[in-house]
């Protein structure tokens, strides 16, 4: 059926060009937007003025020696009436134009007998002729992948998802703006790294053809930024695409959206007060509430955020102490939990696996979640008061990560044992373990001032509005279609 639709649509294209008209103009007149016609309606009415509007038809009326359209533009939807006795052309507007065709509609403005603003059409021009007919909106769009691969489709037939994707954009902005208002200096540093580092993942590779030169696409925003410190810019910023080759879950892809910001001369304490404000900007400006749903829990952003230590609530959830168990307790343990850890799992490995079954699920309301052991995070500063921990947090609300902060290690002999100690799991076949990036290690032995550095993920924009992260994505990477 739907191809019969397409040759019918193909041959009433034909005929277009064989009677003169171009069915993809270059140009076309417009003199209003549709809310802004909508928004002077009375006086544009009262004078008797004509305007120009453009969109796409959205519903298509013929009653004979009247045609009713619904013309729609990104500003909003108005009825075109067409007349055979007074609109030019109109044997060819009833034999040509489809519903997804645009067309350009010039008349005066009136309001119907049944009360609806309208524009009496005089003149019309085919904009784009459509060869594919749209999809109802309640039938053949409705299904996830279909909606996803066809997300055009999805936006223009549903208000709530192109709604979603300015929601997007003013959380990007919030955040920018906020970063920028307050003297940090945003730049943007290269996706191709010849080390990946800054994180635990497992990374994409490619091929750099004129250098023929294998490269892999960064995993994190944070070295090169951390260089930047050594530069001697005091605060900075990126959002970038990052790439992790892992798995696909309702909080996880493999292409996404980060903010990463470095702050020179401040530490991880400084970074909870100016983030917890920070959160909570966006979070209001995005849903207009600091109330949100997840998972059918009620999210209270609102309250001031606790701290959470994850040693003690670890220790509390498995009566083990993480900075003195050992590696094969912790596997043993994770077994026991039916966890199904690798073989060559390190400590680091096996404490936030176990950490994320017995404790965190548990964190709905947001909070702080600070002090981790060593092991689980090589790139933080080790606290004075307890050097097997380090000065991290991570923002925690609805069981999930949401961001985090670090004290970041500025000692170039820490660094670069602790990446030695990285570079050895990845030896033992942990492919998300950290990259030995000597080029770093050189960068902190020229001098790196004591500084606090934050991520954050379009995941946290995708938990405040309820969503599965792909969900929020526009154009999700999907499997290729089976032909």
């Amino acid at each position: 059926m739907r191809e019969e639709l397409i040759q019918e649509r193909l041959k009433k294209l034909e005929a277009l060009k064989i009677q003169g008209v171009d069915p993809y103009p270059i140009t076309v007149k417009r003199t209003h937007e549709i809310a802004a016609a909508l928004d002077s309606f009375s006086s544009l009415q009262r004078a008797k003025k004509k305007v120009s509007i453009v969109g796409r038809i959205m519903a298509f009326r013929d009653q004979g020696a009247v045609i009713f359209l619904d013309i729609a533009d990104e500003s909003g939807t108005l009825q075109a009436v067409c007349k055979k006795d007074t609109t030019a052309n109109f044997a060819v507007l009833r034999d040509s134009v489809d519903v997804g065709d645009f067309i350009g509609a010039t008349g005066t403005l009136f309001i119907t007998k049944r009360g609806q603003k309208s524009v009496e059409v005089k003149n019309f021009q085919i904009v784009t002729k459509s060869i594919r007919p749209i999809p109802s909106q309640w039938f053949g769009i409705e299904e996830t992948d279909t909606r996803l691969r066809n997300r055009y489709l999805d936006i223009l037939l549903h208000p709530e998802t192109k709604e979603l994707f300015r929601k997007k954009a003013v959380f990007w902005r919030t955040l920018r703006d906020a970063l920028l208002d307050d003297g940090f200096l945003e730049v943007e540093n290269p996706v191709l790294e010849t080390v990946p580092g800054g994180a635990e993942a497992e990374p994409f590779k490619t091929h750099h053809n004129a250098l023929d030169v294998d490269f892999f696409l960064r995993i994190s925003l944070e070295l090169p930024l951390k260089k930047l410190l050594v530069a001697g810019y005091e605060k900075v910023f990126e959002i970038g695409r990052i790439f992790r080759n892992e798995g696909i879950d309702a909080e996880h892809l493999q292409d996404y959206t980060q903010l990463e910001f470095y702050w020179a001369y401040h530490d991880y304490r400084d970074l909870m007060k100016m983030v917890e404000k920070l959160f909570k900007k966006t979070i209001k400006n995005v849903t207009g509430s600091l109330v949100t749903m997840r998972d059918g829990n009620k999210i209270q952003w609102a309250t001031k955020w606790k701290t959470v230590d994850y040693c003690k609530e670890f220790e509390k959830a498995n009566q083990l102490d993480p900075t003195t168990v050992s590696r094969d307790s912790l596997f043993n343990h994770a077994r026991k939990l039916g966890l199904t850890p690798e073989e060559h799992a390190g400590r680091g490995r096996l404490i936030d696996m176990i950490f994320k079954k017995t404790v965190r699920t548990k964190l709905i309301q947001p909070c702080f979640l600070i002090n981790p052991p060593v092991d689980i995070e090589p790139l933080a500063k080790r606290s004075v008061a307890n050097p097997a921990v380090v000065e991290r947090f991570q923002v925690v609300a609805a069981g999930t990560e949401l961001g985090k902060g670090f004290s970041e290690l500025n000692d170039p002999v820490d660094q670069r044992e602790r990446f030695q100690q990285q570079a050895q799991l990845r030896l033992q076949g942990d492919a998300e373990a950290q990259f030995m990036d000597e080029s770093f290690v050189e960068a902190l032995e020229y001098g790196m001032p004591p500084a606090a550095g934050f991520g954050v993920s379009e995941r946290l924009f995708s938990v405040i509005l309820d969503k599965p992260v792909r969900e929020t994505v526009i154009f999700p990477l999907m499997r290729p279609k089976k032909q």
